[in-house]
This record gives structure tokens, C-alpha cells and sequence, in this order.
């Protein structure tokens, strides 16, 4: 028997994949794995049963990962489960900085009840005009999941696109448009884009990447739409070079006092992923990850532990250890297992960073009691059995 808890509400089309053995708790001490959406961790002192902890959408802010990870608690995301939902808010925001649709809705509201309003609307539409998508250029940087689908997207409406990603994955590569430009460095973006748009996580060298250094390297005018991180924009230099006209429009999906209300700021309050289809896909993706990681003990799409993956546990007991990544760790497993009369069927190890992951298939003798054993070797984390 499982049990789960929300922090945030979590679709039911994901929830409904839990079997009846996954029972729902209001009480993390209770709780083998926690799913949230934007409710924070920090600072919260987690219970020794908690193995897993399941982040319904791809920003991973809100929780500490290192903490976790020393805790043996694996946290994943759901890297593309929301990606068209944000794609299609970044073509939206694209054409609403083009032309002035959002002042001249505000104009009728402002006009609304007037006799003559048709007439005077034909007079005021010129003060709303403004500029086509199709034959600019867009400036793409960060090809993961959502790059790649606004890239696509921008193409198909006849735009030029130019893609920026240096850490490519195979899977981006393949699903990207060859058509595509790719190229080596963001000057070349800032240089030839007309609009550039933001798709990147926030690192220690993405933070603040967009600031006066940049906006000095780019076509007067450019349209700059932001639906990845706040974080990765240096939000005083972007409005002094919204003052100077080199960035003609800003286009967000981060709130924030600083730019909330600001001439030539559009704000969007965090809708990206905030469609029906979106918290769907996300809610699906994060049962499905925990429910192969706690049965299996697989883990895939983790923000904090390599990814790693033994298939179905089958007959054999499965022992899977969370612990640091140095030497001899798996001398020290083998060794034990072996001096307790055990066969190993089948191992693998992964490692990524300071951590890494080991999950033992064991073909012959009994490990009643190993965790206890392998638990109190220097550098385990957490240790599970799976029966």
C-alpha cells in the first residue's frame, strides 16, 4: 500500500491512474511521494517515508533539490507535458506586441454604449496599427521541448527562424524543422532578430542574460517575449533600453512589481501552462513517474538523481540505493550481498553530479534486513526494497 498527497489540486485525469493499492493523504508524514504544481518546499522538514516528490510542470523554483537529494527523496518534473499549451501563449504574445489588439479592446470598453462608435472606430483604428509576423524574423533561444514548437510553429506562419542551443538534445534535433537556421552564438540572434524569445532555464549563467550588454548587441526595435524565467531578465536595464526604443516591446508571463503597468510591458499572469489539456498532460506524466519509481524503482525525468532504468521488477527482490557519487560504493553493496549468501541477477548504476543511483536484481538468497545493512554504509542515502 502507497499513499500520496496533493499540496496542489492535481488533475483527475492523472490522479485516476493510481491503482487501489495508492491510497490519498492530507498528511505528508504519511505520505510515500507528494505531487504539487506551484506550492513551495522550502523550508519544510521532510519525513523519513517520503521517497518521492512529483512537480506537475517543468519549473522546479519551488523546491529544494539538493536538500532533497541528501534526504534520498527523488524529485522529478514533467519536462514537455505543457509544452503546446506554452507554445501557443508565445504566439499569442507575439501577435499582441505586433498590433496594438490590446489597446484598441481597451478603446472600445472605454467607448462602450456611444451611438457613433462604429464611426468612430474607423477614425482611432490607425492608433492601434502596427506590423506583420510573417517574413520577420524570430530569434529562438533554447531549443528544448517548447522551443522546438515555436520554432516550428513561427515557421509555418512564414517567419525566418533562427534557433540558438548549444546543449541540444537527439530528441530536439529531431523533431526541429529543418528549415531551421541553427546557429553558434546568441550575437547572431541579437544581431538579425527582429523577435527573440526566451526558452532556457535559469542557471547561474542564464540568470540576468538578457541586460543592457545584450539589448546593446540588438536591432533597434526588437520584440523580446519572455515565457521561460523572470530570472533571466535583468528587469532595470530591459527598461532602459524600452526607453531608448532598442527593445520596442516586452512580452512576459511573470509578473512582477517592477514591470506591472510599465508603456510597452506586456504582462500575462502565468498562464503558460494553464490550459485544461496542459494540467492533464502534466498530472498523467507525474503518476506515471511515480508509480514506475516506487514499484520499479525506475526513475526517469528526475531534476536531482540520474536517470535510470531496469525495466519491470519481476520475481526477483529489487534493492535500489540513493547515495553519493564516489568510489567503491558498488564494491561495498556486492561484497555484502555476497556475504550473506545472495546472487545478483541483474545491476545497473547511474550517476549524475554528487549523486548517483544503484538498483541490484537479486537472483538468489534473502534480503530480509539489507536495507538496515546497506543504510549504515557512509555516503547511502536511502535504501528500498521492493518485494
Amino acid at each position: 500500500m502507497y499513499q500520496y498527497q496533493c499540496l496542489n489540486v492535481i488533475s483527475e485525469a492523472g490522479l485516476c491512474l493510481f491503482p487501489e493499492k495508492y491510497q490519498k493523504t492530507e498528511e505528508m508524514a504519511e505520505a510515500d511521494a507528494v505531487l504539487l504544481r506551484s506550492a513551495s518546499l522550502h523550508g519544510m522538514q521532510f519525513p523519513e517515508k517520503l521517497k518521492a516528490v512529483a512537480r506537475a510542470g517543468a519549473g522546479v523554483n519551488n523546491i529544494p533539490l539538493e536538500e532533497c537529494a541528501e534526504q534520498g527523496i527523488v524529485v522529478f518534473n514533467t519536462p514537455g507535458a505543457n509544452a503546446n499549451g506554452v507554445k501557443e501563449l508565445v504566439i499569442a504574445g507575439m501577435l499582441l506586441a505586433s498590433r496594438d489588439i490590446i489597446g484598441g479592446i481597451e478603446w472600445v470598453k472605454a467607448h462602450a454604449g456611444e451611438e457613433n462608435i462604429a464611426k468612430a472606430a474607423e477614425k482611432q483604428k490607425k492608433a492601434f496599427a502596427g506590423q506583420e509576423i510573417e517574413g520577420k524574423k524570430l530569434g529562438v533561444i533554447g531549443l528544448g521541448a517548447i522551443g522546438v514548437l515555436v520554432a516550428n510553429a513561427a515557421l509555418h506562419l512564414g517567419m525566418e527562424v533562427y534557433g540558438y542551443d548549444p546543449y541540444m538534445s537527439v530528441d530536439s534535433a529531431w523533431n526541429l524543422s529543418r528549415h531551421i537556421q541553427h546557429v553558434t552564438s546568441l550575437e547572431t540572434i541579437y544581431r538579425e532578430c527582429d523577435y527573440i524569445t526566451l526558452h532556457v532555464p535559469v542557471l547561474e549563467d542564464t540568470k540576468g542574460m538578457i541586460g543592457r550588454e545584450a539589448a546593446e548587441q540588438m536591432k533597434d526595435g526588437v520584440i523580446l517575449l519572455n515565457f521561460a524565467r523572470d530570472l533571466l531578465v535583468n528587469e532595470e536595464e530591459l527598461l532602459e533600453a524600452l526607453k531608448t526604443g532598442r527593445i520596442r516591446k516586452y512580452v512576459t508571463d511573470f509578473p512582477t512589481d517592477r514591470l506591472a503597468g510599465k508603456d510597452q510591458v506586456i504582462v500575462i499572469p502565468h498562464l503558460g501552462a494553464s490550459t485544461e489539456e496542459s494540467e492533464e498532460n502534466c498530472a498523467c506524466m507525474a503518476v506515471r513517474q511515480i508509480r514506475d519509481y516506487l514499484e520499479n524503482g525506475n526513475i526517469a525525468n528526475s531534476v536531482n538523481y540520474p536517470n535510470c532504468d531496469m525495466g519491470k521488477k519481476g520475481s526477483h527482490p529489487r534493492l535500489t540505493v540513493l547515495h553519493h557519487n564516489v568510489p567503491n560504493m558498488i564494491g561495498q553493496f556486492t561484497s555484502l550481498l555476497a556475504e550473506r549468501g545472495m546472487n545478483i541477477a541483474d545491476l545497473t548504476n547511474k550517476s549524475r553530479g554528487k549523486y548517483a543511483y544503484t538498483m541490484i536484481d537479486i537472483e538468489d538468497g534473502n534480503p530480509s534486513g539489507m536495507e538496515d545493512v546497506l543504510s549504515r554504509l557512509d555516503h547511502v542515502l536511502k535504501v528500498r526494497l521492493i518485494l
